[in-house]
């Protein structure tokens, strides 16, 4: 078993069966999540008897890496094997604020998104909560350099992994480890309905994304599968509840693709969508997919869009371009490597 799947309350648990004070577990916790030991001969204040019981029941290895390639923005984009040889992406953008690192928390996606990479090739099974933390700890290693912000969006569908997910947020923000604060981790979901609404009640201020890339049924459900299964009045009915529950925005993400949702009719749909909620629109230039036959919008179709929800005083963003001479899109990588 992974050791990194353990809260600190299990490691606690763990050496207090066995004879050990609380404290051993804090200094293993330092070992793990500040040190960032890559073997547990490395831990030089605690006795060999502690030591040896723990490499004996857990592993600290989950990751292999296989490729990576950097973009002339500093964009990384890793691959990595798991223990069973599958294989993940993680995604590392340098910004003026700090390092993004965008993680994986399956392997392949079963959302089916048409102009996603990552559904191209369904899903095998759930990363546990330590195979995601393993995504940030092992670039930050590559790096040598601290990552500062988590988005979840790499393959999968991360509310379809909801209790390792949950996991996750917990050991990635303890003050003690890695220590990223909540409001610096976003987490992106493509509209499981009944799991946002669950969302609203989890106690870390976690930045909730929808992928959106619509304002109605028909281009989304062209677009996203899952629309059938949760059509777009449901989603954004799930985004007031989550609104009213939280009191905090949510972010709207929003792909623009050549001619399907990037016209002038369309943004003035989204605008009655979205008129009077607490959302701010981030507007994705699409990466381009080998596996989809859609094209990015044209510049001057994305600043339109932009000028008419800004018009209508909806807050709205046009994300700068990073990677793109890459395809550090979603499961690119590791759909051109099978």
């Amino acid at each position: 078993m992974l050791i990194y799947d353990l809260t600190k309350e299990e490691i606690i648990t763990f050496l207090k069966d066995n004879g050990y004070k609380k404290y051993r577990a804090e200094q293993l916790w330092h070992w793990l999540y500040i040190q960032k030991i890559q073997n547990f001969n490395e831990i030089n204040n605690m006795p060999k008897e502690i030591i040896e019981l723990v490499s004996k029941t857990y592993t600290l290895s989950a990751l292999e890496l296989v490729l990576k390639h950097e973009s002339q923005d500093g964009t990384l984009k890793c691959l990595y094997s798991l223990h069973d040889g599958h294989l993940i992406e993680s995604v590392l953008m340098r910004q003026h604020y700090g390092n993004s690192i965008c993680v994986t928390t399956q392997v392949g996606c079963n959302i089916g998104c048409s102009f996603c990479a990552s559904g191209q090739l369904k899903k095998k099974r759930d990363l546990t909560a330590g195979e995601i933390i393993a995504q940030v700890i092992q670039t930050e290693l590559l790096l040598k350099e601290r990552i500062n912000y988590i988005v979840v969006m790499g393959i999968g569908e991360p509310f379809d992994n909801y209790d390792n997910l949950l996991k996750f947020f917990k050991t990635i923000n303890d003050p003690k480890g890695l220590s990223i604060g909540a409001r610096h981790i976003t987490v992106s979901t493509s509209g499981i309905v009944d799991k946002i609404k669950e969302f609203a009640h989890f106690d870390m201020q976690v930045n909730l994304a929808i992928s959106l890339h619509a304002p109605n049924n028909e281009i989304r459900t062209k677009l996203m599968k899952i629309n059938q299964a949760f059509p777009i009045e449901d989603v954004i009915e799930a985004i007031k509840y989550y609104l009213k529950q939280t009191n905090r925005r949510v972010t709207i993400e929003y792909i623009m693709i050549d001619g399907l949702n990037d016209t002038p009719k369309v943004a003035l749909e989204l605008v009655q969508r979205l008129r009077g909620l607490n959302v701010y629109v981030n507007l994705i230039p699409y990466n381009e997919v080998l596996e989809a036959p859609y094209k990015r919008s044209e510049r001057e179709a994305q600043l339109r869009f932009y000028d008419i929800l800004k018009q209508h005083n909806i807050q709205v963003t046009l994300r700068k371009e990073q990677g793109h001479d890459i395809n550090a899109a979603c499961g690119q990588l590791r759909s051109q490597h099978l």
